[in-house]
């Protein structure tokens, strides 16, 4: 599938999340299956060193304390090469993980790369989304075209917490 074809995919609680092993920041593997027996939430963000992504990542490893004592990891995905990822973690002292995905068949996987209108334009891209996947593997929550500020305060809510 290249940039130019590529199907907008949508999924919904129930489904089975989309298996990946990707890079972190530091160049290790990292697979959904790790986090099998926990929840997850995996969200997709554009671009590592932009604002909306920094505002996003900041919140989320704000967060990251109370989420992890609801059970919950956090794993944010990206085009970004590792190399990029570490430069982001380091500089914005970010405690989540972060993966590489710069095939982007990950990100195509979960529905978050593809048509998406930017400036009123319409462009093929990372749609900025988050899952919350299931101990079992299972798509919990997925949502779609999120705003990068006020969303993990948002998310928070919607899982009670």
């Amino acid at each position: 599938m290249t940039e130019t074809d590529v199907a907008p995919v949508r999924l919904a609680p129930g489904d089975p999340a989309p298996a990946f092993t990707l890079p972190d920041a530091d160049g290790s593997e990292v697979s959904l299956t790790d986090y099998r027996g926990r929840r997850v939430i995996v969200y997709c963000y554009p671009a590592a060193l932009t604002p909306g992504c920094t505002t996003q990542a900041v919140d989320f490893t704000a967060a990251a304390g109370d989420l992890a004592e609801a059970g919950l990891d956090i794993v944010g995905i990206s085009p970004d090469a590792p190399e990029k990822l570490h430069r982001f973690r380091e500089q914005e002292e970010l405690a989540i993980t972060l993966l590489a995905d710069p095939d982007k068949q990950v990100l195509m996987a979960y529905g978050a790369y593809g048509p998406k209108k930017l400036y009123g334009k319409e462009v093929v891209g990372v749609i900025r989304s988050t899952f919350v996947i299931d101990a079992e593997g299972k798509i919990e929550k997925a949502a779609y075209n999120v705003k990068a500020t006020g969303h993990v305060a948002k998310l928070r809510r919607d899982l009670g917490l």
